[in-house]
């Protein structure tokens, strides 16, 4: 059991980590841990990674660093669609056959991982001369270049439909959604990548409410020992990740998610 506290410690912490670099909820790495490496129920790993995005959103709240970043008009406006899917997701959680939710988070990852490299040497940004134009429009200043920035949100119908596909993934297989939402806002919505990070990072803590709950009362969310550990490390580990993250080029952190999906993906489609 201590080997088990310790590995979902550690776990929290790389989780914590990824969501403070890449804005993603830690599901990524949480669930392949608890269900494959502890042999934890697949529903109940993703309940446990959905208290893990819980605490991983709250720390974003009193980080000052993660609040420069974030577009809070463009943040409120996705979670009507972000909170519409989970709660649809978790209606439909106990009337689908639980074996496609392993084979859905495969395929999810593995189609992300190709959009994020398709991006890589792409940058969303304007230099600050160029007025935002738009309602969700900003400017906040960009560690890679030393500038202050401007960015123009593009393509909002896809934005509301990556929010509503992830809050459904949300309540389906406990990932938050970030997993989703970061490359959306960053490949198709002309959104920089530190700034989609912190938007969606702020954005799972509320998706994830309606799967929580859905999990906790299907009777999946019942091991609190490792709940409490997992959302423990994930606030160490955000703390950890806010402190390089600055120091990380943008191509470095989409080559670095694009891997972690692949490997996810294969695991959960081969493995």
């Amino acid at each position: 059991m201590l080997s088990s506290v310790v590995l979902t410690l550690l776990a929290g912490i790389a989780a914590g980590c990824l969501g403070a670099l890449l804005g993603i909820g830690g599901g990524v790495l949480l669930v392949p841990l608890l269900n494959a490496g502890l042999g934890v129920p697949f529903r109940g790993a993703a309940g446990v990674s959905l208290i893990g995005v819980l605490a991983l959103s709250s720390a974003l709240s009193v980080s000052t660093a993660g609040r420069q970043l974030f577009n809070p008009r463009l943040a409120i406006f996705l979670l009507l669609f972000s909170v519409s899917g989970a709660s649809l997701g978790a209606f439909l959680l106990e009337r689908l056959p639980a074996a496609i939710y392993p084979r859905l988070f495969g395929i999810t990852m593995a189609f992300i991982g190709v959009a994020m490299l398709l991006r890589l040497d792409t940058r969303n940004i304007l230099v600050e001369t160029i007025a935002p134009a738009g309602p969700f429009d900003d400017h906040f200043y960009d560690e890679d270049t030393g500038l202050e920035v401007t960015y123009r949100v593009r393509r909002l119908p896809l934005a509301a439909a990556g929010s509503l596909a992830a809050g459904m993934l949300a309540s389906f297989i406990g990932i938050g959604g970030g997993i989703l939402v970061v490359p959306a806002l960053n490949a198709w919505c002309g959104v920089p990548m530190r700034v989609a990070a912190a938007t969606s990072v702020f954005m799972i803590g509320v998706t994830a409410v309606p799967g929580a709950i859905a999990h906790w009362d299907g009777g999946h969310l019942d091991d609190f020992q490792l709940a409490a550990t997992a959302a423990v490390g994930v606030l160490a580990g955000f703390r950890l990740g806010q402190s390089i993250g600055a120091r990380v080029r943008v191509r470095w952190l989409k080559l670095l998610m694009a891997v972690i999906l692949g490997l996810v993906s294969l695991r959960y489609l081969i493995g």
